[in-house]
């Protein structure tokens, strides 16, 4: 029976032929998806990947550009709803 934390689908899993000749699990954290635009889901530039998921480690300042919309609007789509509401 793999450890608690290795059943469920966070991890890939992958048969290892040992040097005794059994055959073994090995399990690796999946590398998670970058962040993209709520919008058009294009890749949000300047928004670090993280592994696991653990963006709240690092500075607030390095966490996401410095813009309204930043982080979930990629730089096209913000410009066009900030136009949107100052037009409206």
């Amino acid at each position: 029976m793999p450890a608690r934390r290795h059943r469920s689908r966070t991890y890939k899993k992958k048969q290892v032929r040992t040097p005794g000749g059994r055959v073994a699990r090995h399990y690796k954290e999946k590398r998670k998806g970058g962040a993209v635009c709520a919008l058009c889901g294009r890749p949000l530039g300047g928004v670090p990947r993280i592994s696991g998921g653990r963006i709240g480690s690092l500075p607030r300042s390095s966490r996401k550009p410095n813009r309204p919309f930043a982080g979930y609007f990629c730089v096209a789509c913000s410009r066009r709803v900030l136009l949107e509401k100052v037009r409206a």
